[in-house]
């Protein structure tokens, strides 16, 4: 993949903080497409998830701790979130960290690959949210279309024992670019679950 994602997940960040503010404290036991998490949970893996994306820009490698966001009271997520959005964008300016291999917990990869699937987990991860939250606003479909290209590059069609993501499942007749990526990843709107 050429295309430099740094763009790309600059525009995935802003949206994906655009949903989390849009996030009301009565949605935060609300089921989400991914069935081990409410919304709550949810919000913890997409801010715990971008101090990761952080580290490996600024160290080359993934952080052991897991990647969860417990501290962030209820009221708290929108601010933790455009914080972590902007370290996380920050560590990841340097044409040399693009360049160089990074190890991310499926392996060492160059870091314009790591910073393509963090693209993918972000825009994907924002469907789930704008799914559980009632669809609040239309999504960037560019965003879905460039991470459901990443995600047929990087995952398999069939099984995907050990990823976090389920197999494949059909997208209905004349899905749009996040149904499409949705399905590719397992998940199943929450209206057809």
């Amino acid at each position: 993949m050429t295309t430099d994602p740094r763009p790309l997940y600059a525009r995935a960040t802003a949206q994906a903080a655009r949903l989390v503010e849009a996030v009301r404290p009565d949605q935060l036991s609300a089921p989400t497409p991914c069935a081990e998490y409410d919304v709550r949970a949810l919000l913890g893996h997409i801010v715990g998830g971008t101090r990761g994306v952080t580290a490996v820009g600024e160290t080359g490698t993934e952080r052991s701790e897991p990647v969860t966001a417990p501290e962030v009271p209820d009221d708290g997520w929108a601010g933790a979130y455009e914080e972590a959005r902007k370290r996380a964008l920050k560590a990841w300016e340097s044409d040399e960290r693009m360049a160089s291999s990074v190890t991310v917990p499926w392996g060492k990869i160059p870091g314009r690959a790591a910073l393509s699937a963090f693209v993918m987990e972000t825009v994907a991860h924002t469907w789930d949210l704008s799914e559980a939250i009632g669809r609040p606003f239309p999504l960037d479909p560019e965003l879905a279309e460039f991470s459901l290209a990443t995600a047929r590059e990087a995952l398999p069609e069939g099984p995907r024992e050990g990823r976090p993501f389920g197999a494949p499942v059909p997208a209905p007749e004349g899905a749009g670019a996040y149904e499409r990526l949705a399905a590719w990843l397992g998940r199943v709107p929450l209206s057809r679950a």
